[in-house]
């Protein structure tokens, strides 16, 4: 099924895109794809495709400012988590979703946390994918360290072999999922070099952090998730969410379950086909009737 691109203008003037499968006027209620922090709507694609064909659920995937198809943000500060939530959620207003069900990934589902707390009645279900209420240390470092970092590889094997240095503990890819991994932060310029598929301005969003200290936990924005249905993913060898987090969600949430996609780190691709199934589970069982 073939999704149709539409660009939308943020309250201060960005250029935000979005990518839409399906019919928006369909009966039931559409999914809202999120993706992580340097990551845009092409995660999504294989997945949207499964619900928009099989199921006739419309799909939404946007891509953040300075992120993918989106304009750059004017200035960097502005590359938060609050400001990302407000930019979704004018995004939502203009393509008239009034309630959906999240899939969020990594900075994705961290967004969807917190519109949980700003507009509860946005939210039908979510889907967590590697992210919870505690961000393990030892992942921030590992982001950290190459999000904007080091010069620009010259070819796009180049750039192949650098996701596969930065990802070592995804441990069963075959060499097609290696360069679709690619193509997700690196893309082919017009002059057959090779550039980020964002701004890497996004840096500059890990330089408050103190790694010498644990992070401040997220619990009460995962509380505010209490009254719907939450799948939790996480990836066998993550090392951004835990195992001992996710057991923990799971005693304080009634409603939630999870899958573990083994083999995997951060953040497990959503185009595998356990996971993706994992996935079209949840939402089958968790909105029967919408």
């Amino acid at each position: 099924m073939s999704a149709q691109s539409i660009f939308l203008q943020s309250s201060d003037g960005i250029r935000l895109y979005a990518r839409v499968y399906g019919d928006l006027t369909s009966s039931l209620t559409p999914i809202v794809c999120l993706p992580g922090l340097t990551r845009n709507a092409d995660d999504f694609d294989a997945i949207a495709e499964i619900f928009a064909s099989n199921t006739s659920r419309p799909v939404v995937a946007f891509d953040y400012r300075g992120r993918g198809r989106s304009q750059f943000a004017r200035d960097a500060a502005h590359y938060t988590i609050m400001v990302e939530a407000v930019d979704v959620r004018q995004m939502l207003a203009s393509l008239k979703i009034k309630r959906a069900i999240f899939l969020g990934t990594s900075r994705g589902g961290l967004i969807t946390m917190l519109l949980g707390v700003t507009a509860p009645e946005l939210i039908e279900a979510v889907i967590l994918n590697d992210i919870g209420p505690v961000l393990e240390t030892e992942g921030l470092k590992r982001i950290a360290s190459y999000v904007g970092k080091g010069a620009m590889p010259k070819t796009m094997e180049e750039a192949l072999q650098r996701i596969k240095n930065s990802n070592p503990d995804f441990t069963d890819l075959d060499e097609s999922e290696w360069h679709h991994l690619t193509k997700m932060s690196f893309r082919e310029t017009r002059s057959g070099g090779v550039a980020l598929t964002y701004d890497a301005a996004l840096s500059r969003s890990f330089l408050t952090l103190d790694f010498s200290k644990p992070q401040p936990t997220l619990w009460p924005f995962f509380d505010a998730l209490k009254e719907v249905p939450v799948l939790v993913i996480r990836g066998g060898n993550s090392d951004l969410l835990s195992e001992a987090t996710v057991k923990k969600m799971v005693s304080l949430h009634l409603r939630l379950s999870s899958f573990t996609a083994l083999n995997e780190a951060h953040a497990p691709l959503l185009w595998r086909p356990k996971t993706a199934n994992a996935i079209v589970r949840f939402v089958a069982a968790s909105c029967s009737k919408n």
